[in-house]
């Protein structure tokens, strides 16, 4: 995995190592490709005397030597290129992977807070940034950089003085680059940042246009758009007016420098300190020089702003993790499904306490139900049990097993939550239940008939083959949450987490997923939270939660005779004794 640090391009260094052969044979070629500009420079200064003296066959032989050297080179040039090609990619997936694969540890409440279309434009366009970026790095940065110290070494040997003229001017252009380099990922970065809030913004609105729709609101969402893609077009001109203000300013003094080096070696001939020959192969070294600095200037930029996005996709390695797996863990095999909780107490990380004090037992079996207002700490009592948090203090067992001591992955195996929305990947229904764990067919039409779901995908042109649209948008709301229901049981957990699995449906579409749920809740602990009472007066117990804390628990006949806080929530779901039930 990728570590922090704080030394850019750097630390991508390691993800090298495993290709060093291939590495090292591009080097090779890139050594041979640099070092044919020193053939062809030698040659140059031989050429254009020939061509003075009129001396046919020798212009002919050096040209036969010229075609031959430039064959090689551009051999040379092929073999760099394709070797160093394969390395530089590989480092970019490894990167997106592992950075992905880290996305997946985030604890979920720093993952809630961050915004799906920023982080979709990190791991695509940001991370494709840092492969050109590193592929232009090795096939192009370096042979230019190692072409500019040959070239220029060789024209320090053949005239040292006309040389130093030129290197005079090199500090200048260093520091012009680097300032124009400063500025350009800082801009990039300004342009990044408003690209990733389009993204969010569309992402959003995508969503959302039904409900734009419904309040009639698409001139305010179009107005919202407008301005963000016109500080987009601001920030991302900004970046673009700084390269095209740097091409000019380089290259006007690349100009005054060549022009003095004429100046200066037409004096020098002049008082016989200075050869055609000589001034030939010096020449055309200088013009071998400008197509490097060329490249060197404009990658440099390119590098900034790859800079820039790697910074970007660091800050997802900041998001705090989830805690990782004790060791040595307890395995937990297949549990019977006894859920203790004592003295749990819980805040997020802005230090409001959510839980307190939570003691409850659940025998193996029981249906528990979760009830109380807005805020009172059910759905975080399932993070809990999940795992997705960690209590601060007290303890949460599993079959006598503190759950802290146990490997999250295997934790997870033996709960299945149904939430209330249900989210389904694109691909088959098969797949769907599925959901990345194998599965006979059998077993996954035996989870399909627990839910109550086996017969309407039958029912389907394609059965179980039936592709799923983005977000199940080809199937009903109640169809899509008995798929849920199977995905839920199909690895037989001993704990099944309900969220509010009911509350979005219709009467006609409740009724067949309660069907579903009675068949998938047989033998197993069930956890239900419920808003509508009157879907879980049949639970063994109900547990009442008010401001993070058990304030009573009992069944319903029992509670309603309490006159405590779930009678008073009943009352006001005009819910009496022995009311009739869904569950």
């Amino acid at each position: 995995m990728l570590k922090q640090s704080e030394a850019g391009f750097r630390r991508l260094l390691p993800l090298l190592r495993p290709h060093l052969r291939q590495l090292s044979l591009g080097l090779v070629c890139m050594l041979v490709y640099v070092g044919s500009f020193l053939l062809l420079l030698n040659l140059a200064g031989d050429l254009f005397p020939a061509l003075g003296s009129k001396d046919l066959s020798r212009v002919l032989a050096l040209i036969g030597q010229g075609v031959l050297i430039f064959a090689v080179q551009k051999l040379a040039q092929f073999g760099q290129d394709s070797l160093l090609a394969g390395p530089a990619l590989q480092v970019s997936k490894t990167l997106r992977s592992d950075l992905f694969s880290r996305l997946q540890t985030v604890e979920l409440g720093a993952l809630e807070k961050l915004s799906a279309g920023d982080l979709t434009y990190r791991l695509t366009e940001d991370a494709d940034r840092v492969s050109e970026v590193l592929y232009k790095s090795v096939h192009d940065t370096l042979p230019s950089v190692l072409q500019l110290i040959a070239v220029l070494g060789y024209m320090l040997w053949l005239d040292w003085k006309l040389t130093a003229s030129i290197l005079l001017l090199a500090p200048l252009i260093i520091w012009l680059i680097s300032l124009f380099g400063a500025k350009v990922m800082a801009a990039t970065e300004r342009s990044q940042t408003k690209v990733s809030e389009l993204a969010g913004l569309l992402g959003e609105a995508i969503e959302g246009l039904p409900l734009v729709r419904a309040f009639a609101a698409e001139p305010w969402l179009q107005g919202r758009f407008e301005d963000e893609i016109d500080q987009h077009r601001k920030a991302r001109h900004r970046t673009y007016s700084l390269v095209a203000l740097q091409h000019p300013v380089v290259g006007m003094i690349e100009v005054v420098g060549l022009f003095s080096v004429l100046g200066l070696a037409a004096w020098r001939i002049q008082s016989n300190d200075l050869s055609i020959a000589g001034l030939s192969s010096y020449l055309t070294g200088l013009v071998v020089l400008i197509d490097p600095i060329a490249h060197v200037t404009n990658n440099f930029n390119e590098f900034q702003q790859g800079q820039a996005s790697l910074r970007r996709l660091r800050q997802i390695e900041r998001e705090p993790q989830e805690a990782s797996d004790p060791s040595p863990s307890i395995p937990i095999g297949r549990p019977q499904g006894h859920l203790q909780l004592q003295q749990v107490n819980f805040a997020y990380d802005n230090g409001k306490p959510v839980l307190h004090n939570i003691d409850l037992s659940i025998a193996a079996g029981q249906v528990v139900a979760l009830v109380g207002p807005s805020g009172a700490g059910k759905s975080t009592l399932f993070s809990l049990l999940l795992r997705f948090n960690t209590a601060q203090s007290g303890e949460i067992l599993l079959d006598g097993n503190n759950l802290s001591q146990v490997k999250a992955r295997e934790l997870r195996q033996q709960m299945a939550l149904v939430p209330q929305r249900t989210t389904v990947f694109s691909g088959s229904i098969a797949e769907a239940i599925r959901f990345g764990r194998p599965a006979s067919q059998s077993q996954l039409m035996e989870a399909a008939r627990l839910a109550n779901a086996h017969d309407f995908i039958m029912g389907l042109p394609k059965g179980y083959d039936t592709q799923l649209e983005e977000r199940g948008t080809n199937v009903s709301g109640g169809q899509l949450q008995r798929i849920a229901i199977a995905r839920a049981v199909l690895g037989n957990p001993a704990v099944l987490l309900l969220d509010e699995a009911t509350s979005a449906l219709d009467a006609e579409a409740e009724a067949a997923v309660q069907v579903g749920l009675r068949q998938a809740m047989q033998g197993r602990t069930v956890l239900v939270i419920a808003h509508r009472l009157a879907t879980v007066q049949e639970a063994d117990l109900i547990v009442v939660l008010d401001k993070g804390r058990i304030s009573e628990q009992g069944s319903h006949d029992q509670l309603m005779t309490s006159n405590g806080r779930y009678r008073e929530l009943c009352e006001r779901q005009l819910i009496r004794m022995n009311a009739p039930t869904n569950v």
